[in-house]
């Protein structure tokens, strides 16, 4: 495992078991965010640093029993609040590193990565990663289920420049990483950022 995941990995894995409870109502906002992405019957989906699973049963009644959906975490605590929640019934989980996905060149359709992006340790190259297992013209989804601004005052935080979640900082970071931002929205309630894999 990567040393620049190791504080990453103990802050979920400290508060893993308290997740979902902590944050009740997130749902309809997991739910509102994957209907959005237009996923068709058939497609394959993966949750990039899927937690807790939370996206697992609306991107499976999006996919269809014919698609494919993936749940990867490097997180053993949260995958096992993923199983104890019955969410492993709508997808496969990894634990695995999104640095380093055991997929093939291609494979997937669409990335949704909840709350990713802020931990990735190599925002670029991690971006990069994503972009190599997704088909050209296949999506991410960087999403949250409040924005920027409202993710900020709950943590007694203001909001800085460097945010890479921040449009001017997110449209070049995604291009250097291989995708074209198509649609931006941050609002108190939801942060979704959506991208296509360029060819």
């Amino acid at each position: 495992m990567a040393e620049d995941h190791t504080h990453v990995q103990e802050f979920f894995a400290a508060r893993a078991a308290d997740w979902d409870r902590k944050f009740p109502d997130d749902g309809p906002a997991y739910a509102a965010a994957v209907a959005e992405l237009g996923l068709a019957h058939g497609d394959a989906v993966l949750d990039a640093g899927c937690g807790t699973g939370r996206a697992l049963m609306p991107l499976r009644a999006a996919v269809g029993p014919e698609g494919t959906v993936l749940g990867a975490d490097l997180t053993p605590e949260m995958l096992a609040e993923a199983v104890r929640a019955g969410r492993d019934r709508y997808a496969a989980l990894l634990r695995t590193d999104v640095a380093r996905l055991p997929l093939r060149t291609g494979s997937v359709d669409v990335v949704f990565g909840a709350g990713l992006i802020s931990h990735l340790p190599r925002p670029a190259e991690n971006l990069r990663e994503l972009a190599r297992i997704t088909r050209p013209g296949g999506r991410l989804a960087l999403f949250h289920p409040i924005g920027r601004a409202a993710l900020a005052a709950r943590q007694g935080r203001r909001i800085t420049d460097d945010d890479l979640r921040a449009q001017p900082m997110l449209r070049p970071l995604l291009a250097s990483a291989g995708w074209r931002l198509t649609s931006y929205a941050d609002e108190d309630e939801r942060y979704l950022a959506v991208a296509v894999r360029e060819d």
